[in-house]
């Protein structure tokens, strides 16, 4: 082309071409553009990682057309591609045609196959390890950053996700491994978009079925002792259910990694939040484990175990079978996390078994001690996926967890498709049919029509979205009251209550430092040696006590002291005390 060949068009303010000039300007035009076309679907794009720089979530619109908000194109102009993943937790397998995997593999290109736990975690993560070789996704274990089994995640985030930075803007420092700075978890929970009200509570508590709060008039028992004799009144009046078999009054779980329901109720009977082995006093941690305060919780358990109360299984049982018990309808009572049962009440719903179903209590030894079971989200840190030293494209997973976090993709994960898993009013409010609700209560259903084995494990906003609406059903308030049961209506309406969470104290302030639990040990040091020590000992120790004979139990109490005494709890503690004030020192300033 030639100078002369345009004029300046003053009007438009353009250069354009004139006459003929113009008509092969633009076939020539048309034709570069339909190379172009070719050579994007061919090579996909490679290390911007924003197209615009504007993201879907940063602008509220979703990810536009292309599904994707990262910078890629659809999942027709990008070369397929499977990406392994290891969850480690046991999960049943989604179905071959699983719509919302279908619809994954469609917009985005991305096949997963994902491997679930099969037995002990630790063993398999060992196994793992040993043999050098990972899946390119893989949930967190801090063993696995000490094998350098991981990536750090920092520098791939910075260039080629802007959605999950963004998302991850306020806990950016608090992700950073303390030994290292790098970061090499992305945490699925506890990161808060606009407004954060929970309906449905998920924490720790001592949980008791709802049949037998409706038999005693809905009573609210507060502190322990209240609440055990709740148990006793109730299996002497039905020591078997209404299919025969003996109702147990309380159990218990110490499987594998899941030894909180038996090792964690003293921190909160005393007052303290979830902090997983310590109680934390002006940022000075102690283990609680052979505390006088938590002696009196097991000597509890013990009375109840020669009373024929306390579940005699309850030390030799599994995940697995501890969820079929709570599924049986049997267990009137225990401690435990509620998303850690949540499967056992699936099942129950699905039956429609809903007074066989729990309440969690926040109970404290005595009523001058204030409760603090409810607590403000924090980072899930330390959880979540990695990415694996084994991955053959990084950018590319990294840029498809980025294309999750945007709203579009949050809302299919959470809600489901607009038009089939639920529907928009006049006012823009998400709400779900009976017959929608009803579908997402069945396990059966679930396993075809939602990805939830992954969503669990996957960066996620929590809170609201930019257009009011909650980011789950659950908190959804007037969808979450439309969806419940009739029973439970009644039960909160007894109570005066309008969700779960109103039986417990509102949560206050997080300490800078909270929780404990999160802290790295570094796998092979002498505080992870001894914090596992501690675990074992508990676990040997706890079952003889609680199972003792009457009058034997202070001096199998007193045997654990004593072992417990051998430890090198000290080096446990150090580490402990050493990261507490690291965080109030770092992550103060936030």
């Amino acid at each position: 082309m030639r100078v002369e060949d345009f004029h300046f068009n003053a009007e438009e303010g353009l250069l354009v071409l004139t006459g003929e000039k113009k008509r092969r300007f633009w076939r020539f035009l048309s034709i570069a553009l339909a190379l172009m076309l070719v050579l994007a679907a061919c090579t996909g794009k490679s290390g911007d990682g924003g197209g615009s720089g504007t993201s879907g979530q940063e602008t509220g619109s979703g990810t536009g057309s292309n599904g994707n908000g990262g910078g890629e194109g659809s999942g027709s102009e990008l070369e397929p591609i499977t990406i392994t993943a290891f969850i480690g937790a046991p999960q049943q397998t989604p179905t071959p045609d699983n719509r919302i995997y279908k619809k994954i593999e469609e917009e985005l290109g991305v096949k997963l196959e994902m491997e679930f736990l099969v037995g002990d975690l630790q063993q398999k993560l060992g196994v793992m390890i040993a043999g050098g070789e990972y899946p390119d996704l893989i949930t967190a274990d801090t063993k696995l950053v000490a094998a350098k089994a991981v990536i750090p995640l920092e520098d791939l985030i910075e260039e080629h996700a802007p959605n999950l930075r963004k998302h991850f803007a306020k806990a950016w420092n608090r992700m950073k491994d303390s030994s290292d700075g790098h970061i090499y978890w992305l945490p699925n929970y506890g990161i808060i978009h606009g407004e954060f009200k929970p309906t449905w509570y998920s924490g720790p508590a001592f949980w008791i079925q709802k049949k037998v709060l409706k038999e005693f008039g809905y009573p609210k028992p507060k502190t322990l002792d209240e609440f055990m004799q709740l148990v006793r009144d109730y299996v002497a009046k039905h020591p078997t259910t209404e299919d025969g078999q003996p109702t147990i009054g309380y159990t218990a779980l110490a499987s594998d990694w899941r030894t909180f329901p038996l090792l964690n109720p003293p921190e909160h009977l005393i007052g303290h939040p979830n902090d997983g082995g310590v109680v934390v006093r002006d940022g000075v941690a102690e283990v609680f484990a052979v505390k006088d305060y938590a002696k009196r919780y097991y000597q509890e358990l013990n009375n109840l175990y020669n009373e024929g109360l306390f579940d005699k299984e309850a030390f030799v049982q599994n995940y697995d079978q501890y969820l079929a018990k709570l599924s049986s309808g049997r267990v009137v009572a225990m401690f435990d996390q509620h998303w850690n049962f949540q499967p056992a009440e699936d099942n129950l719903i699905a039956e429609g078994r809903i007074l066989d179903t729990y309440v969690g209590f926040p109970l404290v030894y005595d009523t001058s001690i204030r409760d603090w079971y409810l607590d403000r989200p924090v980072p899930n840190l330390n959880n979540g996926f990695g990415i694996s030293k084994d991955a053959k494209d990084p950018v590319r997973i990294i840029k498809f967890l980025d294309a999750l976090i945007t709203e579009e993709w949050q809302k299919i994960l959470s809600w489901g498709e607009e038009g089939i898993d639920y529907h928009v009013d006049e006012n823009g409010r998400f709400y779900r049919t009976p017959e929608q609700r009803a579908q997402q209560e069945d396990p059966t259903w679930k396993l075809a029509n939602r990805a939830d084995a992954l969503f669990g494990y996957i960066p996620k906003i929590e809170g609201t979205f930019s257009d009011g609406n909650a980011t789950s059903p659950g908190n959804q308030p007037e969808e979450y009251f439309e969806s419940l049961k009739p029973e439970d209506r009644e039960l909160l309406e007894a109570y005066g209550h309008k969700t779960w969470t109103d039986f417990f104290s509102p949560p206050l302030e997080n300490p800078v430092y909270y929780p404990a639990w999160q802290i790295d040990l570094i796998d092979g040091s002498e505080a992870a040696i001894a914090g596992q020590q501690m675990t074992d000992t508990s676990l040997k120790y706890l079952p003889q006590a609680i199972m003792a004979k009457p009058g034997q139990f202070d001096a199998v109490w007193d045997d654990y002291v004593k072992a417990f005494e051998k430890i090198n709890v000290q080096a446990y503690l150090d580490r402990v005390n050493e990261q507490l004030q690291w965080r109030i020192e770092n992550w103060s300033t936030e």
